[in-house]
């Protein structure tokens, strides 16, 4: 395995930010927000519009992708950069996700899936998750997890500690790739001391970087932050630490506060296709009426080449009359935006006043 290294250039109580090297020498700045791909593309986007965005990093979905096209096509055209024709970095999940959304039969040997495609049925294992990732080629690949949805009982999330954590083992003993990273996943739900413990086992198996599983699924931010911090207290300082789903502003802000240095979430690029709006005021409803002849940039803090170019009034009309252009342009500055408050987080550490942005993100999106 390889780790990834991470060079801390600054802090501000636990926030941290720097660079993180991957094993084939991308280098990311940390804190670093990483869009979902999730058949290998952002639904509107393409690889250049993702290098325009100066977008670090890409997330890919394992699940999806060895189903269709399937991992042995990726790997027989040379792998995921080559197949997507993104040069950045990129990571691969799983499949743990959807053991959470898609709820397959779950086993002490891993679980077993119908596909969402045409209803067939797909085994993962610690093992197959990892030699399926080996063979899409991505940076980092995950261990194969297992997220409890929240609320649950206090033996589901036990259970999901444990299996978690002997799928952990196995997964580092299958890895054989020595050009990609594999992290660990730490769960436990919103019990501090269960995340504590699943961190520490974690931490013992030992990974080239950790990611912090299960959060942002059902419970509230006040339950999400003290869970966060039990465990991110316990992972080693010189690793990357990776908060898995969580993309609301608030939330990463709060987890940048406890130390995460990378996140991934569908939320920017899921609301750019439904009309939702990020700027520095909140959130905005682009389908609302008052918008029709609104002549303003969707955000005027904004320097997106979307908000350079376009107003409310059309990005609204191209809405209304389901032209793609419409959704697609929403995207790119819903990412854009995303990447400008990791980028803000950033300098706000290195200048000491990251609590005082902390606040204010909070009155507006809190």
């Amino acid at each position: 395995m390889k780790p990834v290294d991470i060079t801390i250039d600054a802090t501000d109580g636990d926030a941290r930010t720097g660079r993180a090297c991957l094993p084939n020498g991308h280098v990311i700045n940390t804190p670093c927000f990483m869009p979902v791909g999730t058949r290998g593309a952002i639904r509107g986007l393409d690889a250049d519009d993702l290098r325009d965005l100066d977008v670090e990093i890409l997330l890919a979905n394992t699940y999806h992708l060895m189903l269709k096209p399937g991992a042995d096509v990726v790997r027989d055209v040379g792998g995921l950069h080559r197949f997507t024709g993104w040069s950045g970095a990129m990571l691969t999940d799983s499949g743990g996700f959807q053991v959470f959304s898609l709820r397959p039969k779950v086993d002490d040997d891993g679980a077993t899936f119908r596909s969402t495609y045409d209803g067939s049925t797909h085994r993962l294992s610690p093992e197959s998750a990892v030699r399926i990732q080996e063979q899409l080629g991505a940076d980092i690949q995950m261990v194969l997890d297992v997220c409890a949805p929240l609320p649950s009982p206090p033996d589901a999330v036990r259970t999901a500690v444990e299996r978690t954590a002997a799928w952990a083992a196995r997964a580092k003993t299958a890895h054989r790739r020595d050009d990609q990273s594999l992290f660990g996943i730490v769960q436990g739900g919103v019990d501090a001391e269960l995340r504590v413990e699943s961190a520490a086992r974690t931490v013992d198996i030992g990974f080239d970087g950790y990611a912090i599983g299960g959060l942002s699924v059902g419970e509230r931010r006040d339950e999400m932050v003290p869970a966060l911090r039990a465990a991110t207290a316990v992972l080693p300082r010189d690793r990357v630490r990776y908060l898995m789903g969580v993309g609301d502003p608030a939330g990463l802000v709060e987890a940048v506060a406890a130390g995460v240095d990378l996140f991934d979430c569908v939320l920017p690029t899921r609301h750019g296709r439904h009309g939702t709006v990020l700027t520095d005021a909140g959130r905005l409803n682009l389908r609302n009426a008052k918008h029709t002849a609104d002549d303003q940039p969707l955000d005027p803090e904004c320097s997106c080449r979307v908000c350079r170019r376009w107003s409310r009034a059309y990005l609204r009309h191209l809405l209304s009359v389901r032209e793609p252009t419409g959704p697609r342009l929403l995207t790119v500055h819903n990412v854009a935006w995303t990447l400008r408050l990791v980028e803000r987080m950033r300098v706000a550490i290195r200048e000491q006043r990251f609590d005082a942005f902390r606040q204010a993100i909070a009155t507006v999106w809190g």
